[in-house]
């Protein structure tokens, strides 16, 4: 039988939120569909800790201007959970992929294994924020007495739904611990993974952080940044203050880098005019100027507690520049503004000497081929040994004063 991706509009029903409480899973093909104020009430219900990469704003944008979509290889198939009266109770950013591009946990040696099995890996199910690796919620459930019941709802119905358009699996990328615990011990395999973040412990300056490192690491970072300052003029832009030429010249850095990192850069210029024109106060750039023209911009996300570093790119190159931009600055941002952590995307063991700690990630996982799970299943309990040994091998090499 034929496999159908992007078959949306479903509905599932399920028993219990209460005890006789019948509540309702629908599926949704656009997420405005889903009223912006009942997502943000279950994505990013705690100011504090606000996620923009969760937010109704972020993921309307990648709808609208067609970064995903039909294709794209990401097919939005979000879920959202119902209560009999219609109030929303919980809700899960939710695709059809065709392909496993701009997904950060790779699962091309199963899709592999599948075909050489005489099965079809694609379509599958991928809860994740497209063509970003950033950490939070994946589950989200309107805070109240059961929250835990609403995540379990929504993961169950999401593999009810895989069944019914007989996609392979069901992933959950980038989720919390606590998600990754409760959904583990529900029978869903789990992966671990590495980043590297920042962490504030409570600096008044970048001289106060940098006091905390080994003498040869504070000397090396000193330099770099004298070394990229010297060359360029650097400033940033936020809020109202961003306009079109600035995302133009973005854009122009982010296409030179993406095409030689990716080969077709995933996010369109429309996407960032949308960005701007509705979180623009949750946006920094932070761009490098020469001889008065731009040369080198990067990206970064503001949220409740975090400065999410995402897109850089630059037409000339400047010793350290991608560092000052990428992390340094990123930092100086954070501690001015009293924000915990700073996070920089994924991999690049490089951001180890500039005081970005290793954390694991999580991520679960549904295989619907019992031969597949089973291989799969014996993969990743070795894989989660050997991440959790390099991370604290990584550690022992930080860049902080052994005495701290």
């Amino acid at each position: 039988m034929a496999r159908r991706a992007g078959a949306g509009g479903g509905v599932t029903r399920s028993r219990h939120l209460g005890d006789a409480e019948q509540t309702i899973v629908k599926v949704v093909p656009r997420i405005d569909l889903v009223g912006a104020q009942a997502w943000e009430a279950c994505a990013n219900p705690d100011p504090a800790t606000f996620n923009p990469f969760l937010s109704h704003a972020f993921l309307d944008a990648l709808e609208k201007s067609g970064a995903v979509g039909k294709g794209t290889g990401w097919v939005p198939q979000h879920l959202v959970l119902e209560a009999p009266g219609g109030d929303v109770l919980g809700v899960m950013p939710l695709y059809a992929k065709t392909n496993s591009q701009g997904e950060y946990v790779f699962d091309h040696a199963w899709a592999e294994a599948l075909h050489q099995a005489g099965g079809r890996y694609y379509p599958k199910l991928q809860s994740a924020v497209p063509f970003t690796p950033v950490p939070g919620r994946r589950l989200l459930a309107r805070p109240g007495l059961l929250e835990t019941e609403t995540e379990r709802l929504l993961a169950h119905a999401a593999v009810a739904f895989a069944d019914r358009i007989e996609a392979s699996s069901v992933h959950i990328t980038f989720l919390t611990e606590g998600e990754w615990r409760r959904l583990g011990a529900d029978g869903f395999l789990q992966r671990t993974g590495q980043q590297f973040h920042w962490r504030n412990e409570g600096y008044r300056s970048f001289d106060d952080f940098l006091a905390t490192l080994a003498s040869r690491k504070r000397k090396q970072l000193r330099k770099e940044r004298a070394e990229a300052q010297a060359a360029v003029e650097i400033f940033s832009v936020t809020g109202r203050e961003i306009t079109e030429a600035y995302w133009d010249a973005f854009y122009a850095f982010y296409m030179d880098t993406g095409s030689r990192k990716w080969g077709r850069p995933y996010l369109n210029r429309r996407f960032f005019s949308l960005l701007g024109a509705t979180m623009a106060d949750r946006c920094l750039l932070v761009f490098a100027r020469r001889a008065g023209e731009l040369v080198a911009g990067a990206l970064h996300l503001i949220g409740g507690d975090c400065l999410y570093g995402r897109y850089w790119g630059a037409t000339e190159h400047h010793p350290s520049l991608h560092f000052e931009l990428c992390y340094h600055q990123a930092i100086d941002y954070a501690i001015a503004h009293g924000l915990a952590r700073a996070e920089a995307g994924a991999q690049g063991e490089h951001k180890l000497a500039r005081g970005y700690l290793p954390e694991t990630t999580y991520s679960l996982h549904w295989l619907a081929d019992p031969r597949l799970e089973s291989a799969v299943a014996r993969y990743l309990a070795e894989e989660r040994g050997e991440v959790a040994e390099i991370n604290a091998l990584l550690r022992d090499h930080a860049p902080f004063k052994k005495d701290g």
